[in-house]
């Protein structure tokens, strides 16, 4: 799969009482997906996912789907500290139809996890039988345990591991990674521009359409294989219904979290990133890996200095209650956290609407 570009790791918007409140969830899915993001990411950090039974995740989960664009890439964060509940929850998002899995590294053992064979036994455990491709997640902010490089370098041999998103925040670590995995050639399925192929693009394009009699048309390409009955321009595309796709050729995929520092991260070899900012300032973000990709380093400094000081202070600081206020403020649906976690008091939400004053959404 293809992660090139920012995805904002959604949050769960609850009830005041509590419970999840599916309705604004669409809505806030609907929003993102008409925004320039590369695609979507459910139950990670910011969505309060381990606040949540295991059934209310699953309900999350179908809710994402079901709401968001089929070519936007949604990514479901699947990790738990046991193996097998990872992997259970790995195959209901395959079920469902999502794309990739973000496997956060187990903590609560955290003694042992400093064996790396611990870790490294985990993740080939859960990639050897997941249906899914996987991505580590490395957040040592939250989890207390930071995944060495060494570690990253060495399950991204795995033919199943196909990125990481790490969220330590440090440039270095970042480069070592994307040094020692520049070895690994891999190849992911890209539109004509050269954007993501998601599975729900893929089979809405071979799906067949009803015709004014009440029957079906199937595309001829797909009777024979390879799409519809327009023939590819050049060898490099294969043809799906109406969708056009070639491969890329793509290594192992290291993603940052850490938007204060997206545009360095670029440059250390990152190819995007899962950014929690994103939630409130989808645009904001988009527009420093944009001015990135065009080789704008100057402009790409620009748009980082502006957003620097609001990314460190609502998510970096506030966390989570932090960044649905400022959710709330950009004209979303932010609302309140889940316990323990506290709504913030009115002089931070003063003090978040003054930080996002010109980066609205």
């Amino acid at each position: 799969m293809f992660l090139h570009g920012i995805f904002p790791p959604i949050t769960t918007p609850f009830y005041p009482d509590g419970r999840i409140y599916h309705r604004k969830l669409e809505q806030n899915v609907e929003h993102y997906s008409r925004t320039p993001m590369s695609g979507i990411v459910a139950l990670g950090s910011t969505g309060e996912a381990i606040l949540l039974s295991d059934e209310e995740r699953r309900e999350v989960l179908k809710t994402v789907r079901a709401a968001a664009a089929n070519e936007k890439v949604l990514i479901a964060g699947t990790g738990i500290e046991s193996a097998l509940e990872t992997l259970r929850l790995t195959e209901y998002a395959y079920d469902l139809g999502y794309d990739v899995a973000m496997v956060r590294t187990p903590h609560y053992y955290r003694g042992q996890m400093a064996n790396p064979l611990n870790m490294l036994t985990f993740y080939r455990f859960v990639a050897d039988r997941s249906p899914l491709p996987v991505i580590i997640y490395n957040f040592p902010q939250a989890t207390g345990y930071d995944l060495p490089a060494e570690v990253a370098i060495e399950l991204a041999e795995h033919p199943n591991i196909i990125g990481i998103k790490e969220s330590s925040g440090s440039i270095e670590k970042v480069q070592k990674m994307v040094e020692g995995t520049r070895q690994i050639r891999r190849k992911a399925k890209v539109t004509d521009t050269f954007a993501a192929v998601t599975g729900r693009m893929l089979r809405a394009a071979s799906a067949p359409v009803a015709n004014e009699d009440g029957g079906t048309l199937v595309p001829v390409g797909a009777l024979a294989g390879n799409g519809g009955p327009e023939k590819p321009s050049s060898a490099a595309v294969n043809v799906v219904g109406g969708l056009k796709t070639r491969e890329k050729e793509v290594g192992f995929q290291v993603l940052v979290g850490a938007a204060q520092k997206l545009a360095p991260s670029l440059d250390a070899g990152a190819v995007g990133a899962i950014l929690a900012f994103a939630d409130c300032a989808p645009t904001a973000c988009y527009e420093i890996y944009a001015a990135w990709k065009e080789g704008d380093a100057q402009l790409a400094a620009e748009k980082q200095e502006r957003i620097a000081k609001a990314a460190v202070r609502i998510v970096g600081e506030l966390s989570i209650p932090g960044v649905k206020y400022a959710i709330d403020f950009n004209g979303m649906f932010g609302g309140t956290p889940r316990l323990p976690l506290l709504p913030l008091t009115a002089d931070k939400k003063s003090e978040v609407e003054q930080l996002l004053a010109n980066i609205r959404n």
